[in-house]
């Protein structure tokens, strides 16, 4: 046991290496949230994959599909800060669980819904499974990160991508053959995930103290900007949310049936292509966190969003080999901003971590299902590549970014 000394000169027993640095990177946790995230998107992706199916049995135009992306993002979005801000002050471990069992029933009455109102309905439920499971697993990721907060994220985070991207493999072999009542077997999924997440409360419930009180001591360290340039960053985070989702959520809703109009490919040739730049998505995120915990958030913000302009300017224009090229690229630079995003809001208003998740977890599930919606719309009135050519500029609002101050860049310095 070896001896230190205090200011004053006197000895004193050294802690142990323990008791010096006590946040120690959880990642048995991490991995257990990050699966149960691929989980949940996994069951959330198959909805979106199964529009063709939806559309033809249900006799539903453009405008249609986009209402049933708005009701699963805006079930999510409007709830998702509400329960983090809820959680803030009254932490509620088992949550995670109990969010678990509505996407449960949410996929069980998808499968068999006898009406369109009914597959709202259905689709309204997995949107409230997953506004209770983004913000308290975020914050779980957090508490297991051990200072490596973006690479805490990008795990967590990525988990999500890669249900997502499995999500139309799934449907293109498993529900296209055998029609909506095969996505009754995804609530097997479902049912996994309520036990691990059961495992994962109890490591919350015991932890969430301590992990309190480390958050409280970080929060009063170092310079923090004030609150109005809080609120200039804010408003310049959400602006950029806006040009990433809105953009994503152009692929990820449209994407086949623009390959299957422009290019005439078949349905799981078309779910197939979206597979490829949903994954590429999932490779992205894994990126941006521990890129941003180096080198600062801000920087990786400019580069993911800004720098796919050109990338988004040309797709609208390619053929068939180059416009799966261009998705992949954009899926993977645009998908590295969210978790910078999120780790930097986290570090903008320290202390409130449950509310910023879900305000950006939110945000993103709002932002997503309006932009689907409205380009629904706009589809039903000019056609799906005007839709495209509409949404090539939004990477342009990545300008913003100059307005954010340089945290994260500092930040990296006094971790380095």
């Amino acid at each position: 046991m070896s001896t230190s000394t205090t200011p004053a000169g006197a000895p004193s027993v050294a802690a142990p290496v323990s008791a010096i640095t006590p946040e120690k990177t959880a990642f048995r946790i991490l991995a257990a949230i990050s699966f149960c995230h691929l989980l949940n998107d996994l069951m959330q992706s198959v909805i979106p994959a199964v529009y063709p199916i939806l559309k033809t049995t249900y006799h539903l135009d453009f405008g249609q599909i986009g209402m049933i992306t708005l009701t699963i993002q805006l079930t999510a979005s409007l709830l998702q800060p509400l329960i983090g801000t809820f959680t803030d002050r009254r932490p509620t471990p088992f949550s995670l669980p109990a969010g678990m069992a509505f996407t449960l029933a949410g996929l069980l009455l998808l499968a068999s819904a006898p009406t369109y109102h009914a597959v709202l309905l259905a689709v309204g439920m997995v949107g409230i499974g997953s506004s209770v499971f983004h913000p308290e697993s975020s914050r779980v990721a957090r508490m297991a990160s051990g200072g490596k907060h973006g690479l805490a994220q990008s795990l967590f985070q990525v988990g999500g991508n890669f249900g997502t991207s499995l999500g139309p493999l799934l449907a293109a072999f498993v529900v296209l053959p055998e029609g909506q009542r095969s996505i009754a077997w995804f609530s097997a999924a479902a049912l996994i995930a309520i036990i691990v997440l059961s495992r994962v409360s109890l490591w919350y419930k015991r932890n969430r103290h301590s992990a309190g009180k480390a958050h409280a001591r970080k929060a009063g360290e170092g310079d923090h900007p004030s609150s109005n340039r809080i609120a200039i960053a804010l408003a310049v985070l959400c602006s950029l949310m806006l040009s990433k989702f809105v953009y994503m959520a152009s692929l990820s809703s449209y994407y086949t049936f623009f390959l299957i109009n422009r290019f005439h490919v078949s349905v799981q040739n078309a779910q197939i292509h979206l597979f490829v730049f949903l994954g590429a998505v999932a490779a992205g995120t894994i990126i941006g966190g521990p890129i941003g915990d180096r080198i600062g958030r801000k920087k990786v913000i400019w580069c993911s969003i800004l720098g796919i302009l050109p990338f988004t300017l040309m797709l609208p224009y390619a053929n068939l080999f180059w416009t799966g090229l261009l998705t992949v690229i954009i899926g993977m630079t645009l998908a590295s901003a969210f978790p910078a995003i999120v780790v930097y809001a986290q570090e903008l208003v320290p202390g409130k971590i449950g509310a910023i998740s879900g305000l950006f977890f939110g945000l993103a599930f709002g932002l997503a299902g309006l932009g689907a919606a409205v380009l629904g719309r706009l589809a039903d009135s000019t056609s799906i590549e005007f839709v495209y050519q509409v949404c090539s500029v939004l990477p342009a609002l990545g300008l913003l970014t100059v307005f954010l101050p340089d945290m994260g860049t500092a930040r990296a310095r006094r971790a380095s």
